[in-house]
């Protein structure tokens, strides 16, 4: 079965979402009201609501790392990744995890950044050589 990811969750200021989801990261705005506008998030729909972002903290233990948690994300194939991580920093966002390498030569090795929104709701996005091998053991 194939489906598609919604997800929705709090921000504090739509303007600045549309230009953040919409501007820096690209994604097509869909619906909205007064409290809420829908994106495309890489094919996914994501609802942001005015509110009070989720608490988050670092304490996803990911190889070396810690990570924000809860996070949500994108996997992208690596020439996207790649893409993506140069319009991050053409944008001058900062990374909570800078751009890189992790679990290299092991099954599931992928490369991986993690940032904020403007609200400080965290983003990981990973990039893997195949997709095929994502849920790699």
């Amino acid at each position: 079965m194939r489906s598609l990811f919604h997800f929705a969750f709090n921000v504090t200021d739509l303007d600045i979402a549309r230009q953040f989801y919409g501007g820096v990261l690209g994604c097509a705005e869909g619906r909205s009201t007064e409290t809420w506008v829908d994106f495309d998030f890489f094919g996914h729909q994501l609802s942001l609501h005015l509110g009070t972002p989720f608490a988050t903290a670092a304490t996803g233990h990911v190889g070396d790392h810690l990570v924000p948690m809860p996070h949500f994300g994108l996997v992208l194939a690596l020439p996207d990744w790649q893409a993506m991580a140069q319009r991050l920093t053409d944008a001058k966002i900062a990374f909570v995890l800078e751009p890189q390498l992790r679990f290299a030569g092991q099954s599931g090795e992928q490369w991986t950044m993690f940032f904020l929104d403007p609200f400080g709701n965290p983003i990981e996005v990973k990039g893997f050589q195949s997709l095929d091998t994502l849920y790699a053991t």
